[in-house]
């Protein structure tokens, strides 16, 4: 799949927020998530101030769906009080055909326009973590790797960028640009390993989608939008989809599917192979993300399906 935006209408909504949780109901959120759920939002503080118990029970009470960046567009399907019921068009999901279901504070989405939006060239956050700032050289919001915005005008060593504050400057060594017909340049399999290599040791958090904190089918979703492929948000998704890869005949870049009952029952987690053995996967709330080997362990037990998109 390619990222298009044929599939909105002339006005929909973009995240005005560095990171916009996507709750499952609006009863979902606690006051505890007060700093994911304003605008701005803080969630560097959020995710400090959550305990290893609260964190779990965003998985195990279903609080949390997915995240979206700043400036994803969504489809605003309701409103109701301060909440948006949305879907997510870029991330595929069999929940919805239209993208990932789900519902965020009002506050964090902006309305425009195909023709305010859309432009020739887009520019897509290559650093763990950027900043934009003003034309005065003001830092406005600290946004996440993989973080995609429209380019205005490229500078010797900035980028004008608009975003849904207005238009902004980053730094050039910050961002890789594209043409946005043709989409992010295609990487192949080592490159979606190396994408996530600077994040060993990113504490997971359920349902994350940035390099504030990413969930196993979050890692292996952003490592290869960055490397131009556009694949199912969720690990049974991702597993239903891409080349089916005989496991002797593994390659670094593929994306290897775990299911209890030792492979027999249903996909609860998504790697990356690493190559030599290893995977690279976000394990589990309470770890970050490691390297970690396959053999002599429980992942080599419920090992069920190798996919490639690459």
């Amino acid at each position: 799949m390619n990222q298009t935006f044929d599939q909105l209408t002339d006005e929909f909504g973009i995240v005005n927020v560095q990171v916009a949780t996507v709750w499952t109901t609006p009863e979902s959120a606690r006051d505890i998530d007060k700093d994911g759920l304003t605008n701005p939002t803080n969630i560097n503080q959020w995710y400090q101030h959550l305990s290893y118990n609260e964190r779990l029970a965003l998985c195990n009470e279903n609080r949390v769906q997915t995240q979206a960046l700043y400036g994803e567009p969504v489809i605003i399907i309701n409103e109701l009080d301060e909440w948006a019921e949305v879907v997510l068009p870029f991330q595929p999901s069999k929940k919805d055909k239209r993208g990932y279901p789900g519902w965020i504070p009002r506050q964090q989405l902006s309305m425009t326009t195909k023709s305010d939006w859309i432009r020739e060239s887009m520019a897509i956050v290559i650093k763990d973590k950027s900043c934009f700032v003003t034309q005065d050289r003001e830092q406005t919001i600290e946004t996440s790797f993989a973080t995609i915005l429209p380019v205005v005008t490229e500078e010797q060593h900035r980028v004008q960028i608009q975003t849904p504050h207005g238009l902004q400057y980053i730094a050039k060594e910050d961002v890789q640009i594209f043409s946005t017909k043709d989409g992010v340049s295609r990487g192949k399999g080592e490159d979606i390993v190396q994408v996530g290599m600077p994040f060993l040791q990113l504490d997971y958090f359920w349902g994350g989608m940035s390099s504030f904190g990413y969930d196993c089918s979050g890692l292996a979703y952003v490592a290869h939008k960055a490397n131009g492929y556009w694949i199912a948000r969720d690990a049974g998704d991702q597993a239903a989809s891409g080349k089916e890869i005989p496991f002797d005949e593994l390659q670094s870049g593929d994306l290897l599917f775990f299911a209890y009952e030792e492979g027999k029952g249903s996909i609860h987690h998504v790697g990356i192979y690493k190559g030599n053995g290893e995977m690279l996967h976000s394990p589990q709330t309470g770890k970050g993300i490691e390297i970690t080997p396959l053999v002599g362990t429980k992942y080599e037990k419920e090992l069920c399906a190798a996919r490639r998109y690459w």
